[in-house]
């Protein structure tokens, strides 16, 4: 409890900018110095590292942010990707698309530079136009453009572990659940608080089709970047009085959120947010009054798992740390842990095709759209019970498609559910049809992932494979 304490504080502190040490971590020269001097040397894999440590998304963006860097961290610590050690650059966009396109094209050029992972979904959208050009694929666990699922028109893009539209159509299912039934849900009144950018309008989509499909009213309310303002959302909300509130928020946006719920007397426990609306930021700073507060999660909660004590025996022991340890193991953290063990598992996935070598993007886009992080490979990883396996293939870049609700009981996140799986049946329509849309805009030619299987079978044995998986 002292832990969590001392986090809500930070947390606290880090909304209004006042901890300096966060945003010095995203400055030139800063200690763990994103090893710039290092990161064109030869025979290295470069991460390039888009993060946001500042302002008001930083108390979110800051523990996702460690939790990747320091992964790659324990990856060198454990003799590289098959030997290969890995160097990095973090670059602060502050949230803001400009700002992340300017990171992208000033890091794209470094040798070996291996993917990007924007973080946002704005980002995503603006990157996703350029990858194709510049050959560098684009990993967005857990965010950015839904339809990209569908490699034949996206083959740059990889949502790994769930698009906007899993999250939201395994909440619908939950509410059926609890409710006794999708059918339980005609004539129920759903409200949608969503983030007025690209990020908060994704769900919409899918949220409407359900709405068709099971009779229930939804109502969509936009909220201002960075969300702080939000009286006349909930005067909405105390006027329809909607039997479920969904959350799409995110940073600041989440916890202001919770405390109009609560000045306007909307229960906590018939409010969900999406899986970026329920992490400890989210509740620490609204203390008890968060109370039953459910969230969406495609991982576990919080908790630590064999990874995570290699962490801290192997960088945070040692004095690497990016943040502080007691934040090991919170959602936050764990996800930008799994985002960077999703490439570098992708570049050691595409090794056992083109070598044990420092890898091109356009070579790795080939090992994440191969991956097959089985049950068996998770346990090597130490990471079994956190995600679920992940295989893709050339139509399929999401890979996994299960999510389960978790809910705040004012000290820590428990589950709520057990997992879910999205209904293909309604969204792969909505893929096709989202994704043939944005090859006509932009005058795409489709690639034919049966003739690339044909012409893969008919040419010559792979190079030698690469040596067995190490972690």
């Amino acid at each position: 409890m002292a832990a969590l304490l001392a986090m809500k504080a930070r947390a606290v502190a880090l909304a209004i900018g006042t901890i300096a040490a966060a945003a010095s971590l995203a400055l030139p020269g800063a200690a763990d110095a994103q090893q710039k001097g290092a990161a064109a040397a030869k025979g290295e894999q470069f991460f390039p590292v888009l993060v946001y440590r500042t302002g008001a998304y930083g108390p979110n963006g800051t523990p996702w942010a460690n939790g990747y860097v320091d992964y790659l961290k324990l990856v060198n610590a454990q003799g590289g990707i098959n030997g290969v050690q890995i160097t990095f650059e973090e670059c602060e966009t502050g949230y803001a698309t400009d700002r992340s396109v300017e990171c992208y094209e000033r890091l794209k050029s470094r040798p070996n530079a291996t993917v990007f992972q924007p973080l946002s979904t704005g980002a995503t959208f603006a990157l996703t136009d350029k990858a194709p050009t510049d050959k560098i694929p684009l990993i967005t666990a857990g965010y950015g453009r839904s339809e990209s699922v569908e490699g034949e028109v996206f083959p740059w893009n990889f949502p790994l572990l769930g698009t906007y539209w899993t999250a939201a159509d395994v909440l619908v299912q939950h509410l059926g659940k609890i409710n006794g039934g999708l059918d339980k849900l005609k004539g129920k009144k759903i409200a949608l608080i969503y983030h007025d950018s690209p990020y908060g309008k994704e769900p919409i989509p899918l949220l409407t089709e359900r709405s068709k499909l099971h009779g229930f009213q939804l109502t969509t309310i936009p909220v201002t970047h960075p969300g702080v303002e939000q009286k006349a959302a909930w005067l909405q909300i105390r006027q329809l009085r909607p039997d479920y509130v969904i959350l799409w928020g995110w940073g600041v946006m989440n916890s202001t959120a919770i405390r109009e719920a609560v000045a306007t007397g909307f229960p906590r426990d018939k409010m969900y947010g999406g899986w970026w609306s329920g992490a400890e930021p989210d509740v620490l700073p609204v203390g008890a009054d968060a109370k039953g507060y459910h969230a969406m999660a495609f991982q576990h909660g919080a908790g630590r798992a064999k990874v995570h004590d290699e962490i801290i025996k192997l960088v945070h022991d040692k004095g690497q740390g990016t943040g502080p340890k007691e934040e090991v193991g919170t959602i936050l953290y764990t996800r930008g842990m799994i985002s960077a063990l999703l490439a570098v598992e992708g570049v050691r996935q595409a090794q056992l095709r083109y070598g044990v070598r420092p890898l091109t993007g356009e070579e790795v886009r080939y090992g994440l759209e191969n991956l097959n992080i089985d049950a068996k490979r998770l346990e090597q990883l130490g990471i079994t019970g956190v995600i679920r396996p992940v295989a893709t293939n050339c139509r399929d870049h999401e890979g996994s498609r299960y999510a389960r609700v978790i809910q705040w009981d004012g000290s820590k996140w428990n589950f709520a559910s057990d997992w879910y799986e999205a209904d293909s049946q309604i969204i792969k329509p909505m893929i096709k049809e989202f994704a043939n849309r944005y090859a006509a805009e932009k005058k795409i030619t489709r690639r034919s992932c049966e003739a690339e299987m044909a012409a893969a079978a008919k040419a010559a044995p792979a190079k030698a494979a690469a040596p067995a998986a190490k972690k």
